[in-house]
């Protein structure tokens, strides 16, 4: 499947929450291309739908590129859930690619019939919660371990356990960007919770911004909904409005809750080879770009 940026979010963001995507960038000119591309065509076959092959012309394809951080090919990486899991760069021998696939997909005849994230609610996500409160209370000092069990929680929408974990470091949210974001989060959820008319609300801002496309507290509050509702992408589109009008608008928020979302949304690192470097998050790269471009214009 040849995947371009018109293609890109449903052949591969989205086919990945199913199906395995490997995604090979590679260039017409490039030697080393021609002998990988063959082998991965053959070990799509061989391996039976267990992973989709999606191939990038990253010469035709510069923006993709760049949002997976692409500086050879050919560069492989293998996305699963919408995220980038793994990768490698350079013609590997069929062996070596075959121990690569393996390494990450499920064996034949167990492939998951539905998302992933689905998936893991019916198996017991409340496993990987008691794995997260356990490591809290291992190590309370840990704050990497007490964002993600906060996170966690508020993902599961157990927002009065979420500010009871949340609350040994509420503190620190004045010298710590990621419990900032997590105190955004939570602050988002109250806001929606004290609006009169609850999610109708989103209707009365709809209407102020259609009357008045700089009415930003009508904006910033749609944004504070969407975020409470983890509509990410649709609550940092809501932010970019205001940063594209008024970049300092009431004290910098648009632009520390834009941050805040993507530290929310930013995905744990994955490890690869020595010297390589890793995949970055599609998602979070366009948009790293995008504040980057509205900002400094």
């Amino acid at each position: 499947m040849d995947v371009t940026t018109q293609n890109f979010e449903a052949e591969v963001i989205a086919a990945s929450m199913t199906t395995p995507v490997l995604v090979d960038f590679w260039a017409p000119w490039c030697g080393p291309c021609k002998t990988l591309g063959p082998i991965l065509e053959k070990l799509e076959a061989d391996y039976g739908g267990r992973f989709k092959l999606a191939k990038i012309d990253s010469d035709q394809e510069q923006q993709l590129a760049a949002m997976f951080g692409v500086r050879s090919i050919p560069t492989v990486v293998l996305m699963m859930n919408g995220q980038p899991v793994d990768g490698f760069m350079g013609a590997l021998p069929e062996s070596q690619v075959r121990a690569f696939l393996d390494k990450h997909l499920p064996p034949a005849g167990e492939m998951p019939e539905e998302p992933a994230e689905a998936l893991e609610e019916e198996a017991g996500a409340g496993t990987a919660l008691e794995a997260l409160q356990a490591a809290v209370e291992a190590a309370p000092d840990n704050d990497d371990a007490r964002f993600d069990l906060v996170k966690c929680l508020l993902q599961q929408g157990q927002l009065d356990a979420a500010k009871v974990a949340f609350a040994p470091v509420a503190a620190k949210v004045e010298i710590s960007r990621r419990l900032a974001a997590l105190q955004l989060w939570i602050n988002a959820i109250d806001f929606v919770a004290e609006t009169t008319g609850g999610q109708s609300a989103v209707a009365e801002f709809d209407a102020k911004i259609a009357t008045n496309k700089r009415d930003f507290a009508a904006r910033f509050g749609r944004a504070r909904f969407l975020i409470a509702g983890q509509r990410w992408t649709d609550a940092m589109d809501e932010l970019l409005e205001i940063l594209m009008r008024d970049k300092a608008w009431s004290e910098d928020a648009a632009r520390k809750a834009y941050v805040a979302v993507l530290d929310l949304i930013e995905p744990p690192q994955v490890k690869v080879a020595d010297g390589q470097i890793p995949p970055q998050d599609p998602v979070v790269a366009s948009y790293r770009r995008r504040l980057s471009s509205v900002v400094l214009s």
